[in-house]
């Protein structure tokens, strides 16, 4: 019988903490983005609805979605803009990404238009 050194074992094992590492700090970075997709979906579905609501109502339900999404109180300045025949919803904000020893700003604008 050959005797094992354990330097496969060690390289392996190693290579599973890099992979952890990655693996953690890339959910970091995706739930962030998660969060900006969700409420420029949000943004979406209230511009379909746009004609049944005044300007007032679309901007109180997206704050009401900032909120629960957990997203910067800078996401909670929303802008809207109507014409003749669309509608226009904006909002841009800064997401923090917390990195090893490092912390990465990422700014976001959502926005959503359609037609009246």
């Amino acid at each position: 019988m050959v005797a094992r050194l354990g330097r496969s074992t060690l390289g392996c094992l190693f290579s599973l903490l890099i992979a952890a590492a990655v693996g953690y700090f890339a959910v970091n970075a995706g739930e962030s983005y998660w969060r900006f997709y969700q409420f420029q979906d949000d943004m979406r579905q209230e511009v379909n609805f746009a004609r049944e609501r005044t300007d007032d109502q679309i901007r109180t339900r997206l704050r009401a979605s900032v909120d629960s999404l957990g997203l910067p109180d800078d996401a909670r300045r929303i802008s809207i803009r109507r014409s003749d025949n669309g509608i226009s919803v904006e909002s841009s904000y800064d997401d923090r990404v917390e990195m090893p020893m490092y912390v990465k700003e990422i700014h976001y604008r959502a926005h959503a238009e359609g037609r009246l």
